[in-house]
């Protein structure tokens, strides 16, 4: 006698003639940077380094006057 699968089973279960094929997915050319992005990255990269840098020092000389270490 053949099981009959479970409602979540159906529900769960993926259709797999409607998921697209990787074929059809164009892939972005590499033979050139798009420096827009790369300049964009390095500078708030840069810029968030710089800021938390300078914040940790303040926090720590601010530790240090609370507690008398200075």
């Amino acid at each position: 006698m053949k099981r009959q699968p479970l409602e979540w089973q159906r529900i769960f279960t993926p259709n797999w003639s409607s998921v697209p094929s990787r074929s059809y997915i164009q892939e972005l050319p590499r033979d050139r940077s798009d420096w827009m992005k790369v300049g964009l990255t390095l500078g708030t990269s840069s810029f968030l380094w710089i800021y938390l840098t300078k914040q940790h020092n303040e926090d720590v000389l601010e530790y240090k006057r609370r507690n008398g270490s200075e």
